[in-house]
């Protein structure tokens, strides 16, 4: 682009003006870090994989999610799936203003939504885990916003983990912010996302997230293709109309109308962790007991916490040392 063209801009400018459009956190990432360390070296996901161009900041903007839909402890309550399908639409908004705004200054942007997976990487398997074109709980972490949790989550310090992200590249030459060092995540030695998970997906520092897409989109793709198989594969009329008519049906339906169900789902991790200066202002006296909690649950966060005790680190850990940061005993010694 031709500099004549472009307003300078600080970060500051950048982060206040993404906060007017209804930001609540924002972080400036740099590029060049993600290009460098990409989350996972076999499926890099890099600004670059997305634009020639624009990618040398990726302005990272959060949006917190709703404390009252939170305190519902079902995770699979459709009020929190719609609330939060709402809330994606302010984010979504909030990211859109934030490029023409970026592109009235003369720097063209795009948009990193959430929930856009690419379509060339889909190999016919409704039950493949896709990431989206960029990971943005690593985009956060560069960007300064928080670190990661022992579900690999972003925890944040105002919202712990209960917030939505989208980001916006661009080339804007203004200051990146540091990531923060020490971990937020006290890990196996609290395990309350662990504890909570109704799918019991999390592990070490690690998740399955192929089981875990079953509760976070539960009328999502691979359902859909399951309910229509069953409808066809039905011997007579009268079972495939059953089916047709059913709960089930409707609520696919409902849910491909505005996505609540697809592109939100369930958040139970989310809701319980106790990170964040929100959970003892609003949401404690409601979630502070965990009903999904096991024995076989607590037995394994036992063996996790026996196996840091001797300071040995999980394979999960060591893939994602960088974005999780230094234990706090570690960094106080």
């Amino acid at each position: 682009m031709v500099s004549e063209f472009q307003a300078p801009l600080t970060a500051e400018q950048i982060k206040s003006k993404a906060r007017e459009f209804g930001g609540d956190i924002v972080g400036i990432a740099d590029g060049l870090i993600l290009e460098a360390a990409p989350p996972d070296p076999d499926d890099p996901r890099r600004p670059s994989d997305i634009t020639d161009y624009d990618g040398e900041r990726v302005i990272v903007i959060g949006k917190k999610l709703t404390a009252g839909t939170t305190r519902i402890p079902r995770w699979d309550e459709r009020h929190k799936y719609y609330n939060d399908e709402l809330t994606l639409t302010m984010l979504e908004e909030a990211a859109l203003d934030m490029v023409y705004w970026l592109e009235d200054q003369g720097y063209p942007a795009i948009i990193i939504p959430p929930t856009h997976v690419d379509p060339w990487r889909y190999r016919n398997d409704p039950g493949e885990h896709l990431d989206t074109l960029l990971s943005l709980n690593h985009a956060a972490v560069e960007a300064g916003l928080g670190t990661l949790g022992l579900n690999l989550q972003l925890l944040t310090p105002e919202f712990g983990p209960r917030l939505m992200l989208t980001a916006v590249l661009c080339s804007v030459d203004c200051e990146a912010d540091q990531r923060m060092e020490a971990a937020l995540c006290l890990g196996p030695e609290c395990g309350r996302c662990l504890s909570a998970c109704p799918g019991d997906v999390i592990g070490h520092w690690d998740r399955d997230w192929p089981a875990c897409d079953r509760y976070r989109s539960p009328h999502g793709f691979a359902q859909l293709t399951e309910h229509l198989t069953g409808i066809f594969d039905a011997t007579d009329a009268a079972s495939r109309r059953e089916m047709l008519v059913s709960e089930e049906s409707f609520n696919l339906w409902q849910s491909i109308l505005r996505g609540a169900g697809v592109i939100t789902g369930c958040r139970r991790c989310q809701d319980v962790c106790p990170v964040g200066a929100d959970y003892d202002a609003m949401i404690k006296d409601a979630l502070e007991e965990i009903a999904e909690d096991t024995p076989e649950k607590q037995a394994r966060l036992g063996d996790m916490k026996a196996l840091e005790a001797d300071g040995k680190t999980s394979a999960g850990y060591d893939a994602q040392a960088r974005w999780i940061g230094v234990p706090a005993g570690d960094a106080q010694g």
